[in-house]
């Protein structure tokens, strides 16, 4: 056996199905819950309100997430399932304009006419569904939308992120809570960064940047609130 068939790639695009749902779900864990925490916390709460507030907090997203991101996925996975139906047909009713339609498409690629003409024939001849799904629509195994698995995805690491700011919450003294909760929650932020861009081949710096600012952001605008609204009450 050649070492070209022994050669297998393995790309970071595979990922990007799974990856999309973790990172958001563990970013929005951590951010909602943190500054959720923070802002109740400003409002002169006590430590068991805050506690409640913050699991109030990681139940209500976590389940919001989920069904966020099975709507969402869900209605991508129609849009590809209406299509595929209408391709079906479409190769029933009308399949010498369905190898036309890839062969220019494989032309337009830079393939010579003829060569695309029999490229098209023989994918036709396998498969001529997944041919026109992968070069026509788009639609790939790597792409297809599951939304099952975009759903637990986002609602696990939407868990694991907000029971960092939860677990601060419990062992912080009441009078450094804001202060160490705000601070682990910027870095588990930046942590959560890292590790997204590592797993997706990106900038971990700039990943890492990004992901903290807008943290920062949030738990200061809450605690701006929380601030004003325990100041009037």
């Amino acid at each position: 056996m050649s070492r070209l068939r022994l050669h297998r790639e393995s790309h970071l695009v595979s990922r990007i199905g799974w990856l999309r749902a973790a990172v958001l779900g563990a970013n929005d864990g951590i951010v909602s819950t943190a500054s959720l925490i923070v802002g109740v916390a400003a409002a002169a709460a006590t430590q068991s309100d805050i506690l409640i507030a913050g699991v109030a907090g990681l139940a209500a997203g976590a389940m919001s997430m989920a069904a966020g991101e099975y709507v969402s996925v869900s209605s991508q996975s129609d849009t590809e399932h209406a299509d595929l139906a209408r391709e079906r047909d479409e190769l029933k009713t009308n399949p010498g304009a369905e190898l036309d339609e890839l062969t220019g498409i494989y032309a337009r690629r830079g393939v010579e006419p003829a060569l695309a003409r029999q490229v098209a024939e023989q994918l036709m001849t396998r498969d001529a569904l997944v041919a026109h799904a992968h070069d026509e629509l788009g639609i790939s195994d790597i792409s297809a939308a599951h939304p099952l698995q975009a759903a637990l995805a986002s609602a696990a690491s939407f868990s694991v992120g907000a029971a960092m700011p939860l677990l601060m919450v419990v062992v912080s003294p009441p009078a450094a809570l804001v202060t160490l909760v705000t601070a682990a929650s910027l870095l588990f932020l930046a942590l959560l960064g890292a590790v997204g861009a590592r797993a997706g081949g990106a900038s971990i710096l700039r990943a890492a940047a990004r992901v903290t600012f807008w943290g920062a952001l949030a738990m200061a605008l809450t605690a701006g609130i929380g601030k004003l609204f325990g100041t009037i009450v």
